[in-house]
């Protein structure tokens, strides 16, 4: 259902038909017009940096996300934090985790980075299988192109949560988590791509400078590398930004559900997985890793419309052209009815 949305939310964004480049600097104007955008981008950035700047952060608060720090929870209470609002101090700038008490602010910094990490590997690794399938299924022959077509067709059926549950299960614990994650969730996400970069291929090998390389002497490669793969960056790009979201939360459900980031590495959906028995007694511990996993993936969300509507001046024309024969038909109706 979550493929089938994107794929959806793509070809509405004028995915499927990629409009012609317009160079950097428009791109980059038609970006900046757009103050939410902006305020999404900025946002982005700074989640991006206090991911990166994770080990730094910590330090200069002192505190790492791993110390136990049994002091600061009453065990006479089965391990609330002490004090107000989780045990926020000084010392530790959001408070400590119920039970172990670990720093609160350590983890979630360090659970950005996880969390930001798995979402960007995954949607890597779907934006490459799926342009590689795509474009192989568009350019091929017709034996080719069903197959690769059926295939694609079974990965879209595939449930994706139970298969990654499925998976994640039964792999060895020693293995890296989060690098299993990503790769788990990349190699059966990529199905809505390819069949954007397919459609999108089969349409642009059929005109003339393509015919023109074609019967010039290149091959499919030659052809896929300098005539079709610069054409099919704006849609790549699109989908990629609508994808990138939906991992995030697909990694936090995952981690939710008991699969995903095991301890003591922390992950934002291991927080909501671990607050489910003390939202009540130590609220903060659930509101926090849930509001940034929601600003998170609004900020991406809008950042994603931002790209698609400056990669594709059309589709702002477009709903310009529609909000202005809606007013045009209220104007008429006021007439009409004051007549």
């Amino acid at each position: 259902m979550a493929e089938a949305l994107l794929v959806e939310a793509a070809e509405e964004a004028g995915a499927v038909e990629a409009a012609p480049a317009s160079g950097g600097r428009p791109f980059w104007r038609r970006l900046r017009a757009r103050r939410s955008t902006l305020v999404a981008a900025v946002i982005v950035g700074l989640l991006v940096v206090v991911a990166l700047a994770a080990p730094l952060l910590s330090a200069i608060e002192g505190q790492d996300p791993t110390t136990y720090h049994a002091s600061l929870v009453d065990s006479a209470t089965g391990g609330v934090p002490l004090g107000s609002f989780g045990g926020i101090s000084g010392q530790h700038w959001l408070g400590v985790e119920p039970l172990t008490g670990r720093d609160l602010f350590a983890r979630v910094v360090y659970g950005a980075r996880v969390s930001l990490g798995v979402a960007l590997a995954a949607t890597v690794l779907q934006v490459v299988i799926g342009t590689g399938v795509g474009l192989a299924a568009g350019l091929g022959n017709r034996y080719v192109d069903q197959a690769l077509s059926r295939v694609t067709d079974v990965v879209v059926a595939l449930p994706v949560m139970v298969i990654a549950l499925g998976a994640l299960a039964v792999v060895p614990a020693g293995f890296p988590r989060p690098v299993l994650i990503a790769v788990v969730v990349g190699l059966i996400g990529w199905s809505g791509i390819s069949k954007i970069v397919r459609a999108q291929t089969l349409s642009l090998k059929s005109r003339d400078h393509v015919a023109a390389a074609r019967l010039s002497g290149w091959n499919s490669w030659q052809i896929a590398k300098r005539e079709l793969l610069p054409a099919l960056a704006a849609p790549v790009i699109t989908y990629a930004v609508l994808l990138f979201p939906a991992n995030i939360v697909v990694e936090a459900a995952l981690s939710f559900l008991g699969v995903g980031i095991k301890p003591p590495t922390p992950s934002w959906g291991q927080m909501l997985s671990d607050a489910d028995t003390w939202y009540q007694a130590a609220p903060t511990y659930l509101l926090i890793p849930a509001l940034l996993l929601f600003v998170t993936v609004l900020a991406l969300t809008v950042l994603g419309e931002g790209v698609r509507t400056a990669l594709d001046p059309r589709a702002e024309s477009r709903l310009r052209i529609g909000t202005g024969r809606k007013k045009e038909q209220k104007k008429e109706q006021k007439k009409e009815a004051g007549a």
